[in-house]
Protein backbone atom coordinates (compact mmCIF):
# COMPACT_ATOMS: atom_id res chain seq x y z
CA UNK A 1 0.00 0.00 0.00
CA UNK A 2 0.94 3.84 -1.11
CA UNK A 3 -0.09 5.02 2.51
CA UNK A 4 2.42 7.98 1.78
CA UNK A 5 0.71 9.17 -1.22
CA UNK A 6 -2.65 8.47 0.56
CA UNK A 7 -1.54 10.63 3.31
CA UNK A 8 -0.30 13.84 0.37
CA UNK A 9 -3.87 13.48 -1.47
CA UNK A 10 -5.74 13.97 1.84
CA UNK A 11 -3.59 16.87 3.35
CA UNK A 12 -3.83 18.34 -0.43
CA UNK A 13 -7.75 18.41 -0.74
CA UNK A 14 -8.11 19.20 3.20
CA UNK A 15 -5.79 22.51 3.41
CA UNK A 16 -7.08 23.64 -0.52
CA UNK A 17 -10.19 22.47 -0.32
CA UNK A 18 -10.17 20.62 -3.16
CA UNK A 19 -11.52 16.95 -4.16
CA UNK A 20 -9.96 14.29 -3.57
CA UNK A 21 -10.76 12.99 -7.34
CA UNK A 22 -10.04 16.05 -8.91
CA UNK A 23 -6.03 15.77 -7.25
CA UNK A 24 -6.38 11.75 -7.94
CA UNK A 25 -7.11 12.21 -11.89
CA UNK A 26 -4.65 15.37 -12.04
CA UNK A 27 -1.73 12.74 -10.49
CA UNK A 28 -2.69 10.54 -13.31
CA UNK A 29 -2.37 13.33 -16.18
CA UNK A 30 0.69 14.93 -14.86
CA UNK A 31 2.30 11.28 -14.93
CA UNK A 32 1.01 10.28 -18.24
CA UNK A 33 2.80 14.10 -19.16
CA UNK A 34 5.83 12.77 -17.32
CA UNK A 35 5.98 9.59 -19.62
CA UNK A 36 5.77 10.86 -22.70
CA UNK A 37 7.96 13.36 -21.83
CA UNK A 38 10.69 10.46 -21.04
CA UNK A 39 9.94 8.39 -24.28
CA UNK A 40 9.83 11.73 -26.20
CA UNK A 41 6.62 10.80 -27.98
CA UNK A 42 3.77 13.42 -27.09
CA UNK A 43 1.67 11.13 -28.79
CA UNK A 44 2.13 8.14 -27.38
CA UNK A 45 -0.43 5.58 -25.91
CA UNK A 46 0.44 6.46 -22.50
CA UNK A 47 -2.35 5.23 -19.30
CA UNK A 48 -1.77 5.62 -16.06
CA UNK A 49 -4.60 4.58 -13.12
CA UNK A 50 -3.67 4.98 -8.90
CA UNK A 51 -5.87 3.02 -6.65
CA UNK A 52 -8.16 4.96 -4.67
CA UNK A 53 -7.80 2.35 -1.94
CA UNK A 54 -4.35 1.31 -2.07
CA UNK A 55 -2.57 4.61 -3.77
CA UNK A 56 -0.65 1.53 -5.81
CA UNK A 57 -0.02 3.23 -9.80
CA UNK A 58 -0.38 1.29 -12.28
CA UNK A 59 1.16 2.74 -15.94
CA UNK A 60 1.10 1.28 -19.89
CA UNK A 61 2.58 2.66 -22.60
CA UNK A 62 1.28 0.84 -25.73
CA UNK A 63 -0.46 -1.68 -23.71
CA UNK A 64 3.02 -2.29 -22.30
CA UNK A 65 3.08 -2.10 -18.38
CA UNK A 66 5.94 0.42 -17.09
CA UNK A 67 7.79 0.71 -13.62
CA UNK A 68 7.28 4.47 -13.17
CA UNK A 69 9.41 4.84 -10.56
CA UNK A 70 12.44 4.29 -12.89
CA UNK A 71 11.83 6.77 -15.15
CA UNK A 72 14.07 9.47 -13.65
CA UNK A 73 14.64 12.87 -12.42
CA UNK A 74 13.64 15.00 -15.68
CA UNK A 75 9.84 12.90 -15.95
CA UNK A 76 9.69 13.64 -12.19
CA UNK A 77 10.16 16.82 -12.59
CA UNK A 78 7.67 17.51 -15.45
CA UNK A 79 4.95 15.46 -13.77
CA UNK A 80 5.92 17.76 -10.73
CA UNK A 81 5.45 20.97 -12.61
CA UNK A 82 2.10 19.76 -14.26
CA UNK A 83 1.30 18.94 -11.01
CA UNK A 84 1.40 22.39 -9.45
CA UNK A 85 -0.11 23.33 -12.20
CA UNK A 86 -3.22 21.83 -12.23
CA UNK A 87 -3.49 22.26 -8.57
CA UNK A 88 -3.60 25.72 -8.84
CA UNK A 89 -6.01 25.79 -11.52
CA UNK A 90 -8.60 23.59 -8.94
CA UNK A 91 -7.61 25.86 -6.03
CA UNK A 92 -8.30 28.80 -8.46
CA UNK A 93 -12.16 27.01 -9.82
CA UNK A 94 -12.37 25.92 -6.02
CA UNK A 95 -12.20 29.21 -4.44
CA UNK A 96 -14.43 30.78 -7.56
CA UNK A 97 -16.98 28.59 -6.39
CA UNK A 98 -17.24 28.71 -2.90
CA UNK A 99 -17.38 32.43 -2.73
CA UNK A 100 -19.70 33.12 -6.31
CA UNK A 101 -22.17 31.13 -4.20
CA UNK A 102 -22.07 33.37 -1.03
CA UNK A 103 -22.13 37.12 -3.25
CA UNK A 104 -24.21 39.56 -0.75
CA UNK A 105 -22.92 37.77 2.05
CA UNK A 106 -20.78 39.48 5.18
CA UNK A 107 -17.14 38.03 5.54
CA UNK A 108 -14.16 39.43 7.79
CA UNK A 109 -10.61 38.97 7.30
CA UNK A 110 -7.44 40.54 8.83
CA UNK A 111 -5.96 43.35 6.45
CA UNK A 112 -2.81 42.33 5.23
CA UNK A 113 -1.63 45.42 3.03
CA UNK A 114 -2.57 48.47 0.70
CA UNK A 115 -2.16 48.43 -2.93
CA UNK A 116 -3.15 51.96 -4.69
CA UNK A 117 -5.40 52.93 -1.87
CA UNK A 118 -7.18 49.61 -2.05
CA UNK A 119 -7.30 47.38 1.14
CA UNK A 120 -6.08 43.39 0.75
CA UNK A 121 -7.73 42.20 3.44
CA UNK A 122 -6.87 37.94 4.31
CA UNK A 123 -10.00 35.65 4.32
CA UNK A 124 -7.92 32.73 5.11
CA UNK A 125 -4.63 31.11 4.39
CA UNK A 126 -5.47 30.58 1.25
CA UNK A 127 -7.64 33.55 -0.29
CA UNK A 128 -7.53 37.23 -0.19
CA UNK A 129 -10.36 39.75 -0.81
CA UNK A 130 -9.84 43.34 -2.14
CA UNK A 131 -11.53 46.30 -0.56
CA UNK A 132 -11.24 48.90 -3.12
CA UNK A 133 -10.93 53.12 -2.39
CA UNK A 134 -13.92 52.93 -3.77
CA UNK A 135 -15.94 50.92 -1.48
CA UNK A 136 -14.68 51.71 2.04
CA UNK A 137 -16.34 54.31 4.25
CA UNK A 138 -15.90 57.83 3.87
CA UNK A 139 -13.29 58.71 6.64
CA UNK A 140 -12.49 55.56 7.96
CA UNK A 141 -9.02 54.22 7.71
CA UNK A 142 -7.56 50.75 8.41
CA UNK A 143 -4.18 49.73 9.58
CA UNK A 144 -2.00 46.45 9.20
CA UNK A 145 -3.66 43.38 11.29
CA UNK A 146 -7.03 44.94 11.78
CA UNK A 147 -10.07 42.55 11.89
CA UNK A 148 -12.82 44.12 8.99
CA UNK A 149 -15.54 43.08 7.96
CA UNK A 150 -17.62 43.42 4.28
CA UNK A 151 -20.09 42.28 2.23
CA UNK A 152 -18.88 40.13 -0.89
CA UNK A 153 -19.84 42.55 -3.94
CA UNK A 154 -18.84 40.39 -6.79
CA UNK A 155 -16.49 37.49 -7.51
CA UNK A 156 -14.59 37.44 -10.79
CA UNK A 157 -11.62 35.25 -12.81
CA UNK A 158 -9.12 37.53 -13.44
CA UNK A 159 -6.47 35.45 -15.49
CA UNK A 160 -5.03 32.74 -13.28
CA UNK A 161 -6.72 34.73 -9.89
CA UNK A 162 -9.75 34.81 -8.63
CA UNK A 163 -10.28 38.53 -7.52
CA UNK A 164 -13.50 38.90 -4.71
CA UNK A 165 -14.40 42.11 -3.73
CA UNK A 166 -15.50 43.62 -0.94
CA UNK A 167 -17.88 46.59 0.03
CA UNK A 168 -18.85 48.31 3.15
CA UNK A 169 -20.81 51.18 1.44
CA UNK A 170 -22.96 48.80 -0.27
CA UNK A 171 -26.69 49.22 1.54
CA UNK A 172 -27.00 45.59 1.58
CA UNK A 173 -23.69 45.88 4.13
CA UNK A 174 -26.22 47.24 6.74
CA UNK A 175 -28.84 45.05 5.86
CA UNK A 176 -26.21 41.84 6.49
CA UNK A 177 -25.36 43.66 9.67
CA UNK A 178 -29.13 43.96 11.39
CA UNK A 179 -29.61 40.65 9.77
CA UNK A 180 -26.61 39.05 12.71
CA UNK A 181 -27.39 41.69 15.54
CA UNK A 182 -31.74 41.25 15.18
CA UNK A 183 -32.45 38.15 15.85
CA UNK A 184 -36.03 39.17 14.51
CA UNK A 185 -35.12 39.94 11.28
CA UNK A 186 -33.30 36.87 10.57
CA UNK A 187 -36.32 34.81 11.79
CA UNK A 188 -38.37 37.02 9.32
CA UNK A 189 -40.53 38.60 12.27
CA UNK A 190 -39.30 41.68 11.17
CA UNK A 191 -39.29 42.99 7.44
CA UNK A 192 -36.87 45.23 6.16
CA UNK A 193 -39.35 47.29 3.88
CA UNK A 194 -36.21 49.42 2.63
CA UNK A 195 -33.47 50.86 3.25
CA UNK A 196 -31.38 53.76 1.87
CA UNK A 197 -27.80 55.08 2.92
CA UNK A 198 -25.62 57.56 1.98
CA UNK A 199 -22.30 55.92 3.47
CA UNK A 200 -20.10 57.06 6.43
CA UNK A 201 -22.90 59.84 6.66
CA UNK A 202 -26.61 58.43 7.22
CA UNK A 203 -28.77 55.62 6.32
CA UNK A 204 -32.55 54.98 6.57
CA UNK A 205 -33.99 51.93 7.30
CA UNK A 206 -37.87 51.00 6.83
CA UNK A 207 -39.21 48.01 9.36
CA UNK A 208 -42.16 46.17 9.58
CA UNK A 209 -43.50 43.70 12.18
CA UNK A 210 -45.05 40.68 11.24
CA UNK A 211 -45.94 40.34 14.85
CA UNK A 212 -48.21 42.93 16.75
CA UNK A 213 -46.52 41.74 19.78
CA UNK A 214 -43.51 42.77 18.28
CA UNK A 215 -41.97 46.71 18.06
CA UNK A 216 -40.16 46.75 15.09
CA UNK A 217 -38.04 50.16 16.07
CA UNK A 218 -37.63 49.08 19.50
CA UNK A 219 -36.66 45.46 18.27
CA UNK A 220 -33.92 46.93 16.25
CA UNK A 221 -32.71 49.62 18.70
CA UNK A 222 -32.11 47.13 21.33
CA UNK A 223 -31.96 47.15 25.14
CA UNK A 224 -30.44 50.42 25.65
CA UNK A 225 -29.53 51.30 22.21
CA UNK A 226 -27.18 47.91 22.50
CA UNK A 227 -28.19 46.43 19.39
CA UNK A 228 -27.62 49.60 16.75
CA UNK A 229 -24.93 50.75 18.78
CA UNK A 230 -23.55 47.68 17.39
CA UNK A 231 -24.44 48.78 14.06
CA UNK A 232 -22.76 52.26 14.46
CA UNK A 233 -19.99 51.58 16.08
CA UNK A 234 -19.11 49.15 12.60
CA UNK A 235 -19.83 51.96 10.40
CA UNK A 236 -17.43 54.34 12.41
CA UNK A 237 -20.13 56.52 13.84
CA UNK A 238 -23.02 56.55 10.90
CA UNK A 239 -26.13 57.59 11.93
CA UNK A 240 -28.83 55.25 11.48
CA UNK A 241 -32.86 56.05 11.56
CA UNK A 242 -34.83 53.25 12.32
CA UNK A 243 -38.49 54.02 10.46
CA UNK A 244 -41.26 52.81 11.29
CA UNK A 245 -42.79 51.70 7.68
CA UNK A 246 -46.42 52.31 6.92
CA UNK A 247 -49.14 51.89 4.17
CA UNK A 248 -50.01 55.22 4.30
CA UNK A 249 -48.25 57.39 2.37
CA UNK A 250 -48.76 60.29 4.88
CA UNK A 251 -48.09 58.39 8.19
CA UNK A 252 -44.95 56.70 6.35
CA UNK A 253 -43.35 60.24 5.30
CA UNK A 254 -44.20 61.68 8.29
CA UNK A 255 -42.47 58.96 10.20
CA UNK A 256 -39.43 58.58 7.73
CA UNK A 257 -38.63 62.75 8.43
CA UNK A 258 -38.26 62.22 11.95
CA UNK A 259 -37.03 63.36 14.36
CA UNK A 260 -38.90 66.46 12.73
CA UNK A 261 -42.12 67.00 14.01
CA UNK A 262 -44.91 67.39 10.55
CA UNK A 263 -47.37 69.53 10.96
CA UNK A 264 -49.32 68.72 7.54
CA UNK A 265 -48.47 66.83 4.63
CA UNK A 266 -50.04 67.37 1.00
CA UNK A 267 -49.84 64.68 -1.93
CA UNK A 268 -49.76 65.23 -5.15
CA UNK A 269 -49.99 61.59 -7.08
CA UNK A 270 -50.25 63.17 -10.45
CA UNK A 271 -46.56 64.74 -9.79
CA UNK A 272 -45.42 62.26 -7.19
CA UNK A 273 -45.20 64.84 -4.54
CA UNK A 274 -45.26 65.61 -1.45
CA UNK A 275 -45.23 69.00 0.01
CA UNK A 276 -44.68 69.12 4.12
CA UNK A 277 -44.77 71.65 5.97
CA UNK A 278 -42.88 72.02 9.55
CA UNK A 279 -43.28 74.67 11.92
CA UNK A 280 -39.96 77.11 11.76
CA UNK A 281 -38.32 75.28 14.33
CA UNK A 282 -38.74 72.18 12.95
CA UNK A 283 -37.10 72.74 9.66
CA UNK A 284 -33.71 72.21 10.48
CA UNK A 285 -34.58 68.75 11.96
CA UNK A 286 -37.11 67.75 8.75
CA UNK A 287 -33.99 69.20 5.74
CA UNK A 288 -31.30 67.35 7.93
CA UNK A 289 -27.38 68.24 7.70
CA UNK A 290 -26.33 69.28 3.76
CA UNK A 291 -30.27 68.17 3.32
CA UNK A 292 -29.53 65.07 4.09
CA UNK A 293 -32.76 63.99 6.01
CA UNK A 294 -35.06 64.96 3.13
CA UNK A 295 -33.20 63.55 0.66
CA UNK A 296 -32.96 60.07 2.12
CA UNK A 297 -36.89 60.29 3.07
CA UNK A 298 -37.70 61.10 -0.71
CA UNK A 299 -35.20 58.00 -1.29
CA UNK A 300 -36.91 55.74 1.07
CA UNK A 301 -40.85 56.68 0.41
CA UNK A 302 -40.29 57.01 -3.39
CA UNK A 303 -42.00 60.43 -3.29
CA UNK A 304 -40.58 64.14 -4.07
CA UNK A 305 -40.90 65.51 -0.35
CA UNK A 306 -40.72 69.76 -0.52
CA UNK A 307 -40.49 71.12 2.88
CA UNK A 308 -42.36 74.45 3.61
CA UNK A 309 -42.89 76.61 6.35
CA UNK A 310 -46.37 77.42 7.13
CA UNK A 311 -46.27 81.29 6.04
CA UNK A 312 -44.33 79.73 2.51
CA UNK A 313 -47.61 77.13 2.27
CA UNK A 314 -50.01 80.14 2.87
CA UNK A 315 -48.47 81.96 0.52
CA UNK A 316 -48.92 79.52 -2.36
CA UNK A 317 -52.04 78.49 -1.35
CA UNK A 318 -52.81 82.67 -2.02
CA UNK A 319 -51.52 82.24 -4.92
CA UNK A 320 -53.12 79.72 -6.06
CA UNK A 321 -56.72 81.19 -4.97
CA UNK A 322 -55.56 84.55 -6.67
CA UNK A 323 -54.95 81.99 -9.89
CA UNK A 324 -58.57 80.51 -9.67
CA UNK A 325 -60.07 84.24 -9.24
CA UNK A 326 -58.65 85.15 -12.28
CA UNK A 327 -60.10 82.43 -14.04
CA UNK A 328 -63.72 83.05 -15.66
CA UNK A 329 -66.48 81.14 -14.66
CA UNK A 330 -64.39 79.33 -11.56
CA UNK A 331 -65.94 79.03 -8.21
CA UNK A 332 -63.71 79.08 -5.38
CA UNK A 333 -64.58 75.99 -4.01
CA UNK A 334 -61.95 74.53 -6.57
CA UNK A 335 -59.28 76.07 -4.09
CA UNK A 336 -60.09 73.68 -2.13
CA UNK A 337 -60.34 70.91 -4.60
CA UNK A 338 -57.23 72.00 -6.32
CA UNK A 339 -55.84 71.37 -2.56
CA UNK A 340 -57.31 67.85 -2.35
CA UNK A 341 -55.42 66.81 -4.89
CA UNK A 342 -52.11 68.05 -3.28
CA UNK A 343 -51.94 71.16 -5.38
CA UNK A 344 -51.00 73.71 -2.95
CA UNK A 345 -48.99 76.56 -5.48
CA UNK A 346 -49.33 77.31 -9.10
CA UNK A 347 -46.00 75.80 -10.27
CA UNK A 348 -47.82 72.63 -9.17
CA UNK A 349 -50.83 73.64 -10.83
CA UNK A 350 -48.76 74.60 -13.96
CA UNK A 351 -46.67 70.92 -13.63
CA UNK A 352 -49.89 68.98 -13.76
CA UNK A 353 -51.26 70.36 -16.97
CA UNK A 354 -54.55 70.40 -18.00
CA UNK A 355 -55.67 66.96 -18.73
CA UNK A 356 -56.04 65.92 -14.66
CA UNK A 357 -57.81 68.94 -13.65
CA UNK A 358 -60.68 67.72 -16.57
CA UNK A 359 -60.85 64.05 -15.49
CA UNK A 360 -60.47 65.20 -11.39
CA UNK A 361 -62.29 68.79 -10.82
CA UNK A 362 -65.24 67.97 -13.78
CA UNK A 363 -64.54 71.21 -15.34
CA UNK A 364 -64.59 72.25 -19.21
CA UNK A 365 -61.37 72.13 -21.41
CA UNK A 366 -61.47 75.64 -21.28
CA UNK A 367 -61.42 76.53 -17.76
CA UNK A 368 -58.62 73.96 -16.98
CA UNK A 369 -56.27 75.74 -19.91
CA UNK A 370 -57.39 79.31 -18.28
CA UNK A 371 -55.81 77.93 -15.04
CA UNK A 372 -52.67 76.88 -16.49
CA UNK A 373 -52.24 80.17 -18.29
CA UNK A 374 -52.83 81.95 -15.05
CA UNK A 375 -50.46 79.81 -13.26
CA UNK A 376 -47.82 80.91 -15.70
CA UNK A 377 -47.99 84.05 -15.66
CA UNK A 378 -48.14 84.43 -11.66
CA UNK A 379 -45.21 82.25 -11.80
CA UNK A 380 -43.87 84.33 -13.86
CA UNK A 381 -44.40 87.67 -11.11
CA UNK A 382 -43.19 85.69 -8.51
CA UNK A 383 -40.02 84.99 -10.04
CA UNK A 384 -39.65 88.78 -11.75
CA UNK A 385 -40.14 89.44 -7.57
CA UNK A 386 -37.78 86.86 -6.50
CA UNK A 387 -35.14 88.78 -8.87
CA UNK A 388 -35.68 92.18 -7.69
CA UNK A 389 -35.71 91.15 -4.39
CA UNK A 390 -32.47 89.57 -4.89
CA UNK A 391 -30.90 92.51 -6.28
CA UNK A 392 -31.85 94.96 -3.59
CA UNK A 393 -29.72 92.60 -1.17
CA UNK A 394 -26.88 92.39 -3.32
CA UNK A 395 -26.88 96.13 -3.42
CA UNK A 396 -27.21 96.66 0.55
CA UNK A 397 -24.27 94.10 1.13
Amino acid sequence: MNSELLRIVENIARDKNIDKESIYTDLEDAMVSAVRKHFGDPDADVSVQIDRDTGEIIAFKEQEQLDISKLGRIPAQTAKQVMIQKIKADERSSVYADFVQRKGEIVSGTVARFEKGSVVVNLNNRTEAILPKTEQISGQTHHSGERVRGIILDVKESGSQVKIILSRIHPDFIKRLFELEVPEISEGIIEIHALVREAGYRTKVAVASLDDKVDPVGACVGVRGSRIKNIVDELGGEKIDIVRWNESSNVYIMNALMPAVVSEIALCFELGKASVVVKSDQLSLAIGKHGQNVRLAARITGWDIDILTPEEYNQGIEYLAECVKNTEGADEILVDKLIALGIISVIDLEDVGTEPLINELSIGPDMAQGFVNNAKEIAKQIASKGKEVSKEQQQED
